[in-house]
């Protein structure tokens, strides 16, 4: 059988030892120098995507040091009078509100996830798709219509001052416009991250380490407290890391609530102050929590590894609920998607059909609709064909390099939108001048604004912002691959990118969807960074939405609304059955 491993070339100084060595030292000589060679063009094939990788790293994080420069070089006087009267408020509800929605997110998130994959029981089909439907939706969209629903004035304190004869002050009613509504309305929206990343991890474990489990006289409620969320801990901590910088990064839902965090101290500063060193230096502060929230979770995993131990993938087993238990699993997963999806969809349906009118230029979202979708697919294409290269680069040469690009990478997501727009707007426009006057000294020819304003500009940002997700989303599937998988395929003469392209996309299919859905919907939401870096008549459905609602138009407003969340259920229809199918074996 031919050797299917390329010919390497060979060692130079080979030829000079083996002639002076003589018989079998030659040979031994020139095997010597063929492996050297082999190992130089290994190095150099790694390198090949390692630095590509590291330099995707640095420019994800040149918002971040963009916004870095600008805090430090910026004057303190203003921050100083914050640190006295609003920093530890901004820390207090900073803190407090991370601390809800992440205790809320994986509840619900982890709890469904282990329900519709290891368990039958009454519409559990229907749930597994349902859940990830609350992704669709903007937390401030949420807010909106819960605000309308429960607020004094809302048709449920009407309702229940009619039907029992209370006045405005007879009663007691749970306030929405706080910090536990902030809370709420941004679990509701967070929790499918959880819950997608879980569900991904649990599909593509083997139930044999459930059996051996079981043969050791473990019950089932241990084998899944012990062995199977074990196993799935990374997924469960990714997610949730991205449910916290989702909501640390968070302006609307709590701008709308009055909720003073870091985000609204950052806006405020900016744009009510006029002080953008003071809101670089608040975005700092975030930046810092961001870093924080990973560097706790890489030490809490420290060396583990968790792979699977062999070759053996059998058929999930679901559980049979029957009674009461599958009635109350049922209702479990039935709440979030009630609060989530549908009570938000029924209120902005009826406040839509409230706008409708004969003047309403229906034709003009056709062009909004359109932007969306082209925007989140080239984002979703981007952003997770960047986050497998870093990941793959970070597992071909694990350490402190590696975290470092993928801690960098990953900041953005903890910075609100304006803050990346306005990290990429002082190195865009500095490399627009100096194109433009190199332009203008050899060919007299003025080049204007080629990057600043663009459509290039604004793919940047998303990069920027949603790299953790598509990060963590990456490392997730290759915590399930074990480490020889890579070496049996270099063995049998697959290259460096061989490897990734044979071996680990395939496996990485459902963690690579699942990222790709995740930014997909995010794009189709983010707001900040698409008002400050679109091109010129270039809107989105979010910037036309928040037109509306900055005017107080609500019910105008719900309708772009409503067609955000259509455009984000495409991509959940079709990915939730890709990722159920993607478990290795599966048919």
């Amino acid at each position: 059988m031919q050797d299917p491993r390329p010919e390497a070339a060979p060692d130079p100084e080979a030829p000079a030892l083996a002639a002076a060595l003589p018989g079998p030292a030659a040979g031994l000589a020139g095997l010597l120098g063929r492996r050297r060679a082999r190992a130089g063009g290994r190095f150099a094939a790694s390198a090949a995507l390692t630095r590509p990788a590291w330099a995707l790293a640095l420019l994800c994080a040149a918002p971040a040091i963009s916004v870095l420069v600008t805090a430090l070089f910026g004057s303190w006087e203003l921050l100083g009078l914050m640190i006295q009267a609003m920093l530890p408020r901004y820390a207090l509800a900073t803190l407090q509100l991370a601390a809800l929605v992440g205790l809320g997110a994986g509840l619900i998130g982890v709890g469904a996830a282990v329900l519709v994959t290891g368990y039958a029981f009454p519409g559990r089909r229907l749930f597994e798709v349902a859940l990830v439907a609350p992704l669709a939706f903007p937390a401030y969209v949420l807010a909106y219509a819960y605000t309308y629903l429960l607020d004094h004035p809302g048709p449920v304190q009407t309702l229940l001052r009619e039907v029992m004869g209370y006045g405005p002050r007879d009663y007691w009613f749970p306030e929405i416009r706080s910090l536990g509504g902030a809370a709420l309305m941004l679990t509701l929206v967070l929790y499918p991250y959880v819950y997608l990343m879980t569900r991904a991890a649990l599909l593509h474990q083997s139930v044999t380490a459930q059996h051996v489990a079981r043969t050791l006289g473990l019950p089932p409620r241990k084998v899944l407290l012990r062995v199977t969320l074990p196993m799935a801990r990374p997924a469960i901590v990714g997610g949730l890391a991205l449910a916290l910088m989702e909501t640390v990064a968070d302006f609307g839902t709590v701008a709308h609530f009055g909720v003073q965090t870091f985000a609204t101290g950052i806006y405020r500063a900016w744009f009510s102050m006029g002080d953008r060193a003071a809101a670089a230096q608040l975005s700092v502060c975030l930046l810092t929590i961001a870093l924080a929230l990973a560097a706790i979770e890489r030490a809490q995993r420290g060396a583990a590894r968790r792979h699977q131990a062999g070759r053996r993938y059998e058929a999930l087993q679901d559980v049979p609920l029957t009674g009461a238990a599958g009635w109350t699993a049922a209702l479990f997963c039935f709440l979030p998607v009630l609060l989530g999806f549908l009570a938000p969809l029924a209120m902005l349906g009826s406040m839509a059909l409230r706008a409708w009118g004969p003047d309403m230029m229906i034709e003009r979202y056709w062009g909004f609709f359109a932007n969306t979708v082209i925007l989140a697919s080239c984002g979703a294409a981007l952003t997770m064909g960047a986050a497998l290269m870093i990941g793959y680069a970070g597992r071909l040469a694990p350490g402190p390099g590696a975290r470092a690009a993928q801690l960098g990478a990953s900041l953005g997501y903890a910075a609100p939108g304006s803050v990346i727009a306005v990290g990429l707007l002082a190195p865009l426009a500095m490399l627009d001048n100096q194109l433009d006057a190199w332009s203008r000294a050899a060919f007299d020819l003025p080049l204007g604004l080629l990057f600043t304003g663009s459509i290039a500009a604004i793919l940047l940002a998303y990069m920027t912002r949603f790299m953790a997700a598509g990060l963590n989303a990456v490392s997730a599937g290759f915590e399930t691959a074990g480490p020889n998988i890579d070496a049996s395929a270099r063995v049998l003469g697959c290259s460096v990118w061989g490897v990734a392209r044979r071996v680990h996309a395939p496996m990485l299919r459902g963690s690579i969807l699942t990222g790709a859905l995740i930014v997909f919907v995010d794009v189709t939401k983010e707001l900040p960074a698409t008002l400050i870096l679109r091109p010129f008549d270039f809107d989105t459905l979010a910037v036309q939405a928040h037109r509306l609602a900055s005017d107080e138009r609500l019910t105008e407003a719900a309708l772009p609304s409503l067609a955000i969340a259509a455009v984000g259920m495409a991509p959940v229809l079709l990915l939730a059955r890709a990722i159920r199918k993607s478990r290795p074996g599966a048919s």
